[in-house]
């Protein structure tokens, strides 16, 4: 017999450390190869982590809730024969990597700036513009300073301040909310956790602004109500809902106004417009909203993109989501259904720089020439990033989509 220690192997491009969301295995218990030990949330997704090979815990290293680092020691295993010490580190014996299991900031107290928790490229930036590190207050987990923070603390003065104690520039600390005896405490993690702290980003750091307006949608439900019976005609078990009518007048906006397909560089504060339309589509799951990604949108037809969205929505719930299903959006749509309200404001998927909101289908009065009639209305809802989207463009492309939506028979001339 020989001990095993395993390493949390790299979880994906520029990852460094995730939340230890769940052990699924505590010491004694036998384990096989490739049986999940632990699920890890990183900003990006929640990965499940296998075993390298069989054999017994000994000892599980961190807490649910704790940040645990890549090549940090995860596990210590007793396995058959004799094994490498190591596993899961640089330059050790190799780990498998971590599986993707679904979609998806501390503060600290600064000290030196070498202790800072924070990038290279994070360090160099504040390195070029005189910044100290330990002067600011960072937001990423368990308190490291972003690039963000770095350009945020030059917008806003910070440079001409960095002599001052590092006590001073820290984030003072929130009052403690008292509880009683009938009360519940329920810790913030998980999805939950990375969702609050990616909405809190994106909110503080993009100044957003919401125009929003009504669509006439009587002919696109009657569309979808011709090319449902089509496709039951023709024995397809497809079956078509709204959103892939959506997805494509969205697709044939953004190819009119392509600063809205762009994703923002806070770093070098450039707008990175896209080449690809690839559509986030905002999903309810039990833990929480995650963003699953249509990928090439404007190659798909309706029938591909109902199959598409279904398999990703199910996917979501399911937990069974993959790393590249949860990346590389260029713009999303949050779609509620039935639930979807009158309107709201939904927060920008940063770094995107712009979210559609898609509300309520029902019949309402509506005025059509002179006359008061019943037809199938709905509002949209646009939220941009003002820094780099103008109301006036913001609503052009609404009303851009809004003319494919009244008049659904365009988008066949789009998609061809």
């Amino acid at each position: 017999m020989a001990f095993f220690e395993f390493k949390l192997p790299d979880l994906g491009e520029g990852v460094m450390e995730g939340e230890l969301v769940k052990w699924h295995v505590k010491a004694g218990d036998s384990v096989k190869e490739d049986q999940v030990l632990a699920e890890v949330m990183t900003d990006k997704a929640t990965v499940t982590v296998p075993a390298p090979k069989a054999g017994r815990v000994v000892k599980t290293h961190g807490n649910e809730g704790d940040m645990a680092k890549v090549h940090q020691l995860l596990v210590t295993l007793e396995v058959e024969g004799d094994a490498p010490a190591q596993a899961g580190g640089h330059g050790e014996a190799s780990a498998p990597a971590a599986v993707p299991a679904a979609g998806g900031h501390g503060g600290r107290a600064p000290v030196s700036a070498s202790k800072v928790l924070a990038t290279p490229v994070t360090r160099r930036m504040a390195r070029e513009h005189g910044l100290d590190l330990a002067a600011i207050a960072g937001t990423g987990p368990q308190g490291r300073v972003t690039k963000a923070d770095v350009v945020a603390a030059l917008e806003g003065g910070e440079k001409n301040v960095v002599a001052a104690p590092a006590e001073q520039k820290a984030r003072p600390a929130a009052p403690a909310v008292s509880s009683g005896a009938a009360d519940e405490r329920v810790p913030l993690r998980g999805l939950r956790k990375k969702i609050a702290e990616k909405m809190v980003r994106s909110k503080f750091t993009a100044p957003h602004f919401a125009f929003v307006e009504e669509v006439d949608a009587t002919e696109l439900v009657a569309l979808r109500a011709r090319l449902n019976a089509q496709l039951a005609a023709a024995g397809e078990n497809t079956k078509l809902n709204y959103l892939p009518f959506i997805i494509k007048a969205t697709v044939a906006a953004l190819k009119k106004f392509p600063h809205l397909n762009a994703n923002f560089d806070e770093a070098s504060q450039e707008l990175v417009v896209r080449g690809e339309y690839n559509i986030g589509m905002a999903a309810a799951t039990p833990d929480g909203l995650t963003v699953a990604v249509v990928k090439h949108a404007d190659r798909l037809t309706l029938a591909e993109l109902a199959r598409e969205t279904a398999r990703l929505g199910a996917a979501a719930r399911d937990r069974k989501l993959k790393m590249e299903e949860l990346t590389g959006g260029t713009f999303t749509i949050s779609s509620l259904g039935q639930s979807g309200g009158l309107f709201a404001t939904p927060i920008i998927n940063h770094p995107e720089v712009g979210i559609l909101g898609v509300h309520r289908l029902k019949k309402r009065p509506a005025v059509v020439g002179d006359q008061v009639v019943v037809r199938d209305m709905m509002n949209l809802s646009l939220s941009c990033d003002h820094r780099v989207i103008d109301g006036s463009v913001a609503a052009d492309f609404t009303y851009e989509i809004i003319k494919y939506l009244e008049k659904p028979d365009l988008l066949f001339l789009a998609m061809a």
